[in-house]
């Protein structure tokens, strides 16, 4: 990114400004943005410019989700029942106590839990090892292939169409735009889903 010229423009940064350190969106969002939805106004800013320039139409969404594998490894990860393994409250990160405070309000974890990353879910690649992951789910506007809503999930199917529901409600609240047509793969076909 040091010498990307059109990422240096687009954040109006002349060729001798020092590029922000690449982790610093992400202690941003993690820190200070935490509790603000500034990047979300951010994205539909910008979809809201492609609407108005008329890239977007929303005729037909299309529906997909990505895999993220995290940082968590199995050597960190302890199962599920075991809560004398958990670190102590005090001790524990702030994911951990987020995630510990979500488990007593009947969120549904995985079989083995990353102390790293208690929110990501345990997945298996057909034929490879499991490993950690979380899913970022898009809704894809399909005229031009603009994404029109984002959402992050644990790797589960039926939080995927969760939270392809909540994209079409988002997307029709915000820019008032229901689709006539959805496209989405097999794990969208469901009849709930269809409904």
């Amino acid at each position: 990114m040091k010498l990307n010229l059109a990422y240096r423009w687009f954040c109006r940064l002349s060729i001798k400004d020092q590029v922000p350190n690449h982790s610093t969106i992400s202690k941003d969002r993690h820190g200070r943005f935490r509790e603000s939805d500034a990047l979300r106004r951010l994205f539909e800013q910008t979809v809201d410019q492609c609407i108005s320039q008329g890239m977007v139409g929303g005729e037909g969404f299309a529906v997909d989700a990505s895999v993220i594998r995290t940082d968590a490894h199995f050597d960190r990860a302890i199962k599920q029942d075991n809560n004398e393994d958990w670190p102590r409250p005090g001790g524990s990160s702030r994911a951990v106590r987020e995630y510990l405070e979500a488990s007593d309000k009947g969120a549904k974890p995985s079989k083995r839990v990353s102390t790293i990353d208690p929110g990501a879910r345990q997945t298996a690649a057909p034929g490879g090892p499991a490993f950690f992951t979380h899913s970022t789910n898009y809704l894809i506007d399909v005229d031009a292939r603009i994404i029109v809503d984002v959402e992050a999930t644990p790797a589960h199917r039926s939080r995927e169409v969760d939270s392809t529901k909540d994209m079409i409600d988002r997307v029709q609240q915000r820019f008032n735009m229901k689709p006539k047509r959805l496209m989405g793969g097999t794990a969208y076909g469901t009849a709930e889903m269809l409904a």
